[in-house]
């Protein structure tokens, strides 16, 4: 299992204890490790050192690397694009470094994950990750869903049908951030869960849904990740 952290967001919705040369994701809150930090002692209950990949910008590489040096993490990649470019970009980057130099083939599970998440109880969150990595050998590309406390509108929300799939549900559709009335009505519905931002696929699977949808990043991919 290859596991690709996003670490290059700026963080604007702890402003003002997050800033844009210092956001959330390298914060220590409540005398806690930072939220990278959580997320690749998780991570590595999972997998090893040497089949995970940080992708962050090339203002933060210094940050990422005074964490990995804490965590005494010396195996873990590191990959920094000069100009962020949301997700999937940098899943295709992710992808590419992964074939070309970690040695993975297109039927090895590959999750990508948010770096400023705080998960409890983890025990069970990595037994949801290793059930999604079954499903996703199917074919699938998995989403976790967390469920809903309230009527949140800074969310996305993913519509679960009642189809089962191994431990989980197909997904209809997803809705990003709706308004207050909507979000109400979502939650009422008792079928709908936030976005977590976590995705588990296979390498192969998410290749061929990025030529068929995303086939100028694609062919970007295709000739190298430098």
């Amino acid at each position: 299992m290859k596991v690709v952290i996003l670490a290059g967001g700026g963080g604007t919705r702890l402003f003002p204890l997050s800033r844009t040369c210092y956001p959330k994701q390298f914060l220590e809150i409540a005398g806690q490790p930072s939220l990278l930090a959580q997320t690749l002692s998780r991570y590595r209950r999972a997998a090893r050192d040497s089949d995970i990949i940080i992708i962050t910008n090339d203002n933060y590489i210094d940050h990422v690397k005074d964490e990995l040096r804490r965590l005494a993490a010396t195996d873990i990649h590191i990959l920094t694009e000069p100009i962020g470019r949301n997700t999937a970009p940098a899943i295709a980057l992710a992808l590419s470094y992964a074939m070309r130099e970690l040695g993975a083939g297109p039927d090895e599970p590959m999750v990508v994950t948010p770096s400023d998440h705080r998960i409890e109880p983890e025990d069970a969150y990595i037994a949801r990750i290793h059930d999604a990595a079954e499903i996703a050998a199917g074919g699938s590309i998995v989403t976790l869903g967390v469920g809903p406390e309230r009527a949140e509108t800074g969310y996305g929300y993913i519509e679960a049908t009642g189809v089962r799939v191994g431990n989980g549900y197909r997904v209809h559709a997803f809705i990003e951030k709706p308004d207050a009335a909507t979000a109400a009505r979502y939650l009422a519905a008792g079928n709908y869960y936030w976005n977590s931002g976590v995705f588990i696929f296979t390498i192969g699977t998410m290749i061929q849904e990025m030529q068929h949808l995303a086939p100028a990043i694609a062919a970007l991919a295709s000739g190298g990740y430098e």
